[in-house]
């Protein structure tokens, strides 16, 4: 099925990579993780009592689909040819393009140490027509987008085809 015709819920059925596996695909989709309503309910009443009698504040990562650093959690949708090929991630709550730091994949290997300039990037950011998520994809023919490990950060380069 082609992104540009598919629901946010055709999105969530698709299956997930291996954690550790790195992906190859021509652009992302960036997927919000649904909101756990009732765990938040239970996480604001926690946080009240515990306010009010001067406890310990509960957790935040108690709340499903809730990073541990407060924010939401985000997973995305590898993409080739315009077909979804799988969901990616499901626990970050940051996405760093090119890396952290944006050195790009391999980076220390490459240079050896931290460079003093890099080629910049040329990353690019649409809006799908029926879902309404966010796409990211290199505007450069000859890269594709090199998914990393889904860890509490997401990396994605962009790659030599």
């Amino acid at each position: 099925m082609d992104v540009n015709n598919m629901k946010v819920s055709d999105f969530r059925k698709l299956e997930h990579r291996e954690w550790d596996e790195e992906t190859q695909c021509d652009s992302i989709i960036i997927l919000p993780a649904k909101v756990d309503v009732l765990g938040l309910v239970k996480y604001r009443v926690k946080e009240f009592i515990a306010k009010l009698f001067h406890l310990d504040l509960p957790d935040i990562w108690q709340v499903g689909h809730i990073h541990d650093s407060g924010y939401r959690c985000m997973d995305f949708v590898a993409v080739k040819d315009n077909k979804p090929l799988c969901l990616l991630s499901g626990c970050s709550d940051v996405i760093h393009i090119e890396g952290i730091g944006g050195y790009g994949h391999n980076w220390y290997r490459r240079f050896g140490n931290i460079p003093s300039s890099i080629e910049p990037g040329d990353w690019n950011i649409d809006c799908l027509r029926k879902s309404g998520l966010l796409r990211l994809w290199t505007n450069n023919h000859k890269k594709q987008c090199l998914c990393g490990a889904a860890l509490s950060s997401f990396e994605i380069y962009s790659f030599p085809r």
